[in-house]
């Protein structure tokens, strides 16, 4: 499936928007909301299933004898030991929607205000908090998970470095990957033998790439909320082609460090991508960020 987060990034800017989504738009406007709105009752988790009540329970595996070597846990068991801290812990992506809109009322754009001073002291400190987040970054490396608006779950590696590089590779069978250099980015179907470009300026990406950014100078903040998990900025841009899409960024209250992003398109359809298993020591390779340029001109 080529509706990745790669996609998610490059369609809006360069208005080619899929036809085949099926969630509606949702109407913005931006409002300054000093309180956090409740967390989203909807989250990506396969529901437990319980064991009918006429089959009994396995008994639990006996612990092992002096000097035996510990046998593998009953299946379904939780692995223990160095076992546990190397699995990487995916997270439960946290769709918009319910108590956390990702298109807040629009009062900074209908009172004329201007979004750095449409928010109250904490709501600036809070940005000012992200905005260290991001300029102490220099190298990222990861897991990610999407969930696209069909609600179809793809997952892969990330690699980036600041400022402008990064990339997308999709664990198959998705054949997606995408690619920033610094200046252009590409799209490249390894099925097909195709790739789209895109310039960087033009996608948000630039947001989560900028070597310094001060969100409330740079980008156009229409929502700041907190509560005790969560960070949320809401970012509206306009084009006057493709119309206004949103970025809603979502950080760790206690950290601050990001943990996932929603775009969603003009026509109000989401792709949400939740990052984890992080790692900001790793020096990506730097053949990891070369576009092959003359494969796009043929």
């Amino acid at each position: 499936m080529r509706q990745g987060v790669a996609e998610a990034w490059v369609i809006l800017a360069a208005g080619v928007i899929s036809a085949a989504i099926l969630v509606k738009p949702v109407g913005l406007s931006a409002q300054v909301l000093p309180a956090a709105p409740s967390l989203p009752s909807a989250q990506i988790q396969p529901p437990a299933q319980a064991l009918p009540a006429v089959v009994p329970l396995p008994p639990p595996p006996p612990l092992p004898k002096e000097r035996e070597p510990a046998t593998q846990s009953a299946v379904g068991s939780p692995p223990t030991g160095d076992a546990l801290s190397l699995t990487p812990t995916m997270p439960a992506v946290v769709i918009p929607g319910g108590g956390r809109p990702n298109v807040p009322p629009d009062a900074a754009t209908q009172s004329g205000q201007n979004t750095a001073t449409a928010f109250d002291l904490p709501q600036r400190s809070t940005v000012e908090r992200i905005n260290g987040y991001f300029n102490s970054i220099v190298t990222l490396v990861g897991n990610f998970v999407q969930v696209g608006p069909d609600g179809t779950r793809t997952q892969g590696e990330f690699y980036l470095q600041k400022p402008g590089k990064v990339r997308f590779d999709y664990d198959p069978p998705s054949p997606v990957e995408l690619i920033s250099d610094g200046n252009s980015v590409v799209v490249r179907d390894r099925n097909l033998a195709t790739q789209d470009l895109y310039p960087l300026s033009q996608t948000p990406l630039r947001f989560l790439l900028a070597d310094k950014i001060d969100l409330l100078k740079d980008a156009r903040v229409v929502g700041v909320y907190q509560d005790d998990i969560f960070i949320t900025v809401v970012i509206e841009e306009s084009h006057a082609v493709v119309g206004k899409h949103r970025l809603m960024i979502m950080f760790g209250a206690q950290d601050s460090q990001l943990k996932q992003w929603t775009v969603t398109d003009p026509q109000g359809y989401d792709t949400t991508v939740a990052i984890y298993n992080l790692n900001q020591t790793q020096k990506p390779d730097p053949s990891l960020f070369k576009i092959n340029y003359e494969r796009v001109m043929q």
